[in-house]
């Protein structure tokens, strides 16, 4: 690892949006160039490319570009049958759009706890099964995939409908299997942050289920379907072809990003995973059941609300995610639940950066201040 002075990097933001830019102007410009110059702006083949090169990918017969992983989710739902009441189970650790999707579609979302990967824990689904339960959606955060042996088992044996919110997984597994293709559907999230980001909103849905892929296509773009009869009351929630051009550059050299951010993540292991005061997530090949991606960085730190302070009075950006707050802590949703492993968990958590615009030499910064801040 390089031995960093302060006077080499005075500052690490949490996340370059001018650099992520300035690193592939040409292209970006280019794309631009090429769309407008044809006119292309809604529903054409650029967005054809990028949902079968996604699909190529995670190997799954539909990918379905819409405008956010939020609408991804509600339409998957819907698509999927949820009925009217009907129980949801999802894991509190999450951002509140995914069970805001239940309930948009008309369901009952369940919170449970976390595992100690910070994923939903199996043991936790299992006690909240009861008879109006009628689907399970794990939450594949932080570019880590839950153990989804013990959930496929009881969504079998339950006859639960999966549906992955798997919006910070793409290119995560587990046992060999991508995030997002375990249940009946699974969704991206294409936020400016997320490992393949464009410029603004945007989404997909992926499924093998063609009746689904149908009507989600259908509920994309008002109802209507290829001779424009309209076939239910839909919605506008088309990906932007040009953002879909966007995302296509760049998802072909998807796995030269994911390698970046495994090899920042292996620094970030080596340089804190000797600290009692913090946890880390699991290193890159900790377990030969995961491949994970590391979307985002998220520690535990002792002193966590200090260890901000301290790291952006030197100029290092950090975040602690969804204000702090896990979604049955938000006493306006009307959750009377206590998850402890959830609550303990947010009251450490913070994220470090972790990005593809990050040199070695500002990943040395940020583990030297982490360290000087506990007294190494």
């Amino acid at each position: 690892m390089a031995t960093i002075s302060q006077e080499t990097v005075t500052s690490v933001p949490f996340f370059n949006y001018q650099k992520a830019f300035a690193d592939q102007e040409e292209a970006f410009v280019e794309i631009f160039r090429d769309v407008l110059n044809r006119g292309a702006f809604i529903m054409q083949k650029d967005l054809v490319e990028f949902e079968e090169r996604l699909a190529n990918y995670l190997g799954v017969k539909h990918a379905i570009g819409v405008a956010n992983a939020t609408d991804a989710l509600i339409l998957a739902w819907r698509a999927a049958g949820l009925p009217q009441g009907a129980e949801v189970i999802f894991p509190s650790h999450t951002m509140v759009a995914s069970p805001a999707s239940v309930v948009t579609a008309g369901g009952v979302p369940v919170p449970v706890d976390m595992g100690d990967d910070g994923l939903i824990d199996a043991d936790c689904v299992a006690a909240a099964i009861t008879d109006k339960t009628w689907g399970i959606m794990p939450v594949q955060l932080n570019g880590r995939t839950a153990n989804m042996d013990r959930i496929v088992d009881m969504a079998e044996k339950h006859n639960l409908t999966i549906i992955e919110d798997s919006a910070q997984g793409l290119g995560s597994k587990y046992k060999g299997q991508f995030a997002g293709t375990f249940g009946k559907a699974g969704v991206f999230s294409f936020y400016p942050a997320k490992i393949l980001g464009c410029m603004g909103d945007g989404g997909a849905v992926i499924t093998n289920d063609d009746e689904i892929a149908r009507i989600i296509k259908l509920y994309r773009d008002h109802g209507r379907n290829h001779d424009g009869d309209v076939e239910l009351w839909g919605l506008n929630s088309r990906l932007d072809n040009l953002q879909a051009a966007l995302l296509d550059v760049q998802f072909k050299d998807y796995q030269s990003i994911i390698d970046k951010r495994r090899s920042v993540a292996a620094q970030y292991q080596k340089g804190l995973g000797d600290l009692a005061e913090v946890t880390l997530p699991p290193a890159p090949d900790a377990h030969p059941d995961h491949y994970d991606t590391y979307q985002n960085y998220e520690i535990q730190a002792d002193k966590r609300d200090e260890l901000k302070t301290f790291l952006r009075a030197n100029g290092i950006g950090t975040l602690i995610q969804w204000g702090g707050k896990a979604v049955h802590q938000f006493p306006h949703l009307n959750f009377n639940v206590s998850l402890p492993r959830t609550e303990k968990f947010f009251d450490r958590c913070i994220m470090l950066p972790m990005n593809i615009t990050l040199s070695d030499a500002e990943v040395s910064y940020v583990i030297g201040k982490i360290r000087a801040f506990y007294g190494r």
